[in-house]
């Protein structure tokens, strides 16, 4: 049995990944920035009203929720998704170099 590869059809399916990924990349960065703002005035907020008295914030259970969900990131088995990434991989491969350079640009 023998596989045709198509390097016209190859090109065109990683140029067409890159350009999402360029534009997905660029607005992850962007929403990124924004969520960072967000966070760290609410953060901001919730120390100001803490030393009015106003509030009071348990910030062990703060660092502990953030603690947790890193723990869960770094354990288990690959997803099932990785293996439909590897079939797709002209398209992935065009789609993560283009969204390292969005991401940078943006």
């Amino acid at each position: 049995m023998q596989v045709g590869i198509d390097p016209q059809q190859l090109g065109l399916e990683f140029g067409s990944g890159a350009l999402i990924g360029g534009i997905i990349g660029f607005a992850a960065k962007k929403v990124a920035k924004l969520l960072a703002i967000i966070v760290g005035l609410e953060l901001a907020l919730f120390k100001f009203l803490e030393s009015r008295g106003i509030m009071s914030v348990d910030w062990e259970k703060i660092s502990a929720g953030i603690l947790k969900t890193g723990e869960a990131a770094q354990g288990g088995a690959p997803p099932s998704w990785v293996a439909t990434l590897l079939s797709t991989l002209s398209i992935s491969g065009g789609f993560a170099g283009g969204f390292m350079v969005g991401f940078k640009k943006g």
